[in-house]
């Protein structure tokens, strides 16, 4: 279903609503959907010579408004591919804006344009007007001159960047009560790029581990990583930001939690005698933590005083960007869209981050969304029908079929088979054997046969596919001879779920497991529940 067109800021680039609707956005996005219908023969090609013989322009419109209107459309998209192509680039960037956090790096030089008594004055003024703690400390001034003088690029990029993003973490951050101040940590975090990721997982704008983004509501399937979706990410982070503030009542700790996690902070308070000044507590954190909250303080100081440090961001000439929404209805990839509709992979990559593999997929439990510029809206939706055929029969064609479509869990209860080792389980989940030890209480590597352990999975693994069904299935077959069953209940044991043979072994006394199999008749250790099972040499 479509939602109505609206014009939408810069910032809202993926799958953020406007309550108020512009008129002239409803009457361009019902004219564009007016177009005739693509003609897709079965056995067409990808090409748009066959495939738009009648694009958008050749919609049937009243001479009186149609020319201004499509002529408007293709000059803003002109613009908005410009924009598309800046944020296209900040992946690269983030990654040494990580480096320069992690690795702490300073600049000890002085700078001409900026001395430690300017420095000292315009702190104190960004201060008198923000909850945070903004005061002059030597590394500060030194992280600052850093960036001035080794990272000018990327503040100027972050300028551009910025006008896409800020105003959607603003009003998130105000819906909230949260300072506004804030929408810097999103650089910090991830240089505004919705699909970056840290060598250990964190994932989006606001990097989110797997488990925390999950906590606050970001699913994670084979094809969707809602840490990487803008609206999403950011309504989560405001949630998690104003819980951590909660507990330590300061925005400084807060965010120092917000990156190594409330743990790290509090052995630090600790270990510093009972601080509770960022400062004072910094040598205890862990290095990037360290760096952090700095960065923070930097990026907000040379944002405020850009101009004072000639630092300009590129302003292109459209202050927005105009894009709709439509709920999918069949698996369709990116590739597929791009030569149907005529829109590049690269663009509907920025527009729909969240997709981890350019793939939407369909899901009958929830409805994804595909967002597209309204150049393009119109001939999605007028040719539906016509792109989900055509995308069914190609798909059905692929020598290889598309990965099934598993949705990660918050946990899982794995039992232990034979042949399985800590190691293997951890491959199998994407987490860390210390990790299962912990959430298990297991002082060493041994496990038996039937032992549930507890798991919070940081990839999603199928449970349920048909390759899987069937191996389960055959597990739970029992080859058991025909046997009489002894009068006497507690000669007789029901086999439950979670049962293996040694299980059942260990609860009589005696009892072995070839005792069983001799018994019953066993040529397999795998039981199905609802099993009976003699526990004597006994048919009376």
């Amino acid at each position: 279903m479509l939602n109505k067109g609206f014009l939408l800021p810069l910032a809202f680039l993926c799958a953020f609503c406007l309550e108020g609707y512009s008129q002239k956005a409803d009457s361009t996005a019902a004219i564009i959907q007016e177009s005739t219908p693509i003609n897709l023969q079965p056995n067409s090609v990808f090409g748009e010579k066959e495939l738009f013989k009648n694009p958008a322009k050749e919609a049937t419109l009243s001479q009186e408004n149609s020319e201004g209107i499509l002529k408007d459309l293709e000059k803003a998209y002109a613009y908005d591919s410009l924009w598309l192509r800046e944020i296209s680039r900040n992946e690269v960037r983030y990654q040494d804006l990580l480096s320069d956090i992690s690795e702490e790096k300073v600049l000890s030089e002085e700078i001409p344009e900026l001395n430690s008594d300017t420095l000292k004055m315009r702190l104190a003024r960004i201060n008198e007007k923000t909850p945070f703690n903004v005061s002059y400390n030597p590394h500060l001034e030194s992280v600052i001159k850093y960036y001035l003088k080794r990272r000018r690029p990327l503040i100027e990029n972050m300028l551009t960047a910025s006008q896409f993003y800020f105003p959607l973490f603003e009003q998130e951050l105000d819906n909230k009560d949260l300072p506004l101040e804030l929408k810097y940590l999103a650089i910090v975090e991830s240089a505004l790029s919705a699909r970056a990721k840290s060598p250990v997982g964190a994932t989006g704008l606001w990097q989110f581990m797997f488990a925390t983004g999950k906590a606050y509501g970001l699913d994670v399937s084979s094809y969707v990583d809602e840490r990487s979706d803008p609206i999403f990410a950011t309504k989560a982070a405001g949630e998690y930001l104003n819980s951590l503030y909660s507990i330590y009542k300061d925005w400084d700790l807060a965010l120092a939690a917000y990156n190594s996690g409330p743990g790290n902070v509090n052995k630090a308070i600790r270990r510093s005698g009972g601080y509770r000044n960022f400062w004072n507590i910094r040598m205890f954190l862990p290095r990037e933590t360290a760096g952090y909250v700095p960065a923070f303080l930097a990026t907000m100081y040379l944002f405020e005083y850009a101009e004072e440090h000639g630092l300009k961001g590129k302003n292109l000439e459209r202050p927005y960007f105009e894009t709709d929404t439509v709920l999918v209805k069949q698996t369709i990839t990116f590739d597929q869209i791009s030569k149907l509709v005529g829109i590049s992979v690269e663009e509907l990559e920025v527009l729909n981050p969240a997709y981890k593999l350019n793939i939407i997929p369909k899901d009958n439990d929830k409805k994804y969304a595909l967002r597209l510029p309204l150049k393009h809206m119109g001939k999605f939706v007028t040719n539906e029908k016509a792109i989900y055929d055509f995308a069914v029969k190609q798909l059905d064609s692929l020598e290889k079929p598309l990965p099934e479509l598993v949705k990660a869990q918050n946990k899982v209860r794995y039992r232990v088979r034979n042949g399985d080792y800590l190691g293997k389980i951890a491959e199998r989940y994407g987490v860390g054997v210390s990790q299962i030890r912990r959430w298990n209480g297991l002082r060493g590597d041994n496990l038996r046969i039937g032992q549930r352990l507890t798991i919070y999975p940081r990839k999603p693994v199928s449970s349920n596919s048909k390759s899987q069904s069937n191996t389960s299935n055959k597990e739970t077959v029992v080859y058991q001879k025909p046997i009489s069953l002894p009068s006497d209940p507690s000669k007789i044991h029901i086999v439950e779920s979670g049962d293996s043979l040694w299980t059942i072994s260990q609860k009589y006394p005696g009892i072995t497991i070839e005792n069983l199999r001799k018994w019953n008749g066993l040529n397999s250790t795998k039981l199905k529940p609802g099993t009976k099972l003699r526990l004597c040499d006994c048919s009376s």
